[in-house]
């Protein structure tokens, strides 16, 4: 995809697809929005550490990222796992600007979570041991009851229609432990539909600026 970089209103750079008329993340502040939706409704519900986290989208890196962040400040172990079909080239994570906007001296460990192998666990801090997947959603295989916690963020429902589905939420909820949770940042109803359909309790929260509600579904 052509990428085009995009300066949001918190300072914070995403990227624009004019092929899919989508950015990756609010123009509203993509930190702020990642901030509120991955760790203040998702990261901060954790009750019980280690915990083991699953994305889905990768993308610019910025979730893992402030995911580090969090369990660096508070000295809680996470093993996080994403999962990218399309990863980002090198010159494009050259141009975000995440760490300048959030704790500029850990801007080699952005670095460093960008260029880590793809398929084995790398222990990027005492912390914090980061997955990647090179795999496309709707084909990897997920081991059951393993994850605490689900960051859903792929492209919209409008795009992306077939990792929206009953079937790809029906594999994350085996994926998941009993009390686990998903936050996206869609309220879709066919999401929500989906959602309840393949077992998850769901509720819609409160969204940051730009954005009315968010959903975290509840593994029962």
């Amino acid at each position: 995809m052509t990428l085009q970089p995009v300066l949001t209103e918190d300072g914070s750079i995403t990227f624009f697809s004019p092929e899919l008329n989508e950015h990756y993340h609010s123009v509203h502040g993509a930190v702020q929005e990642s901030m509120h939706i991955f760790i203040r409704e998702g990261y901060d519900q954790i009750r019980k550490f280690p915990a083991r986290i699953l994305e889905a989208g990768f993308g610019t890196g910025l979730n893992a990222f402030l995911t580090f962040l969090a369990s660096e400040k508070e000295g809680k172990f996470i093993h996080y796992s994403a999962i990218e079909k399309f990863p980002l080239e090198d010159r494009l994570v050259r141009l975000l600007n995440y760490p300048e906007k959030t704790d500029p001296a850990k801007a080699d460990i952005f670095q460093a979570i960008h260029e880590s192998p793809w398929g084995m666990d790398i222990r990027i801090s005492e912390y914090f041991t980061l997955s990647k997947m090179k795999a496309d959603l709707c084909e990897v295989q997920l081991q059951e009851g393993f994850y605490d916690l689900v960051y859903f963020d792929a492209f919209s429902p409008a795009v992306q229609p077939e990792l929206w589905t009953e079937e790809i939420f029906r594999t994350l909820y085996q994926s998941m432990k009993a009390g686990g949770c998903l936050v996206t940042y869609s309220v879709k109803g066919s999401v929500t539909r989906a959602l309840k359909a393949a077992g998850f309790d769901v509720e819609k929260l409160p969204g940051p600026p730009g954005k009315r509600q968010i959903t975290r579904a509840i593994k029962k």
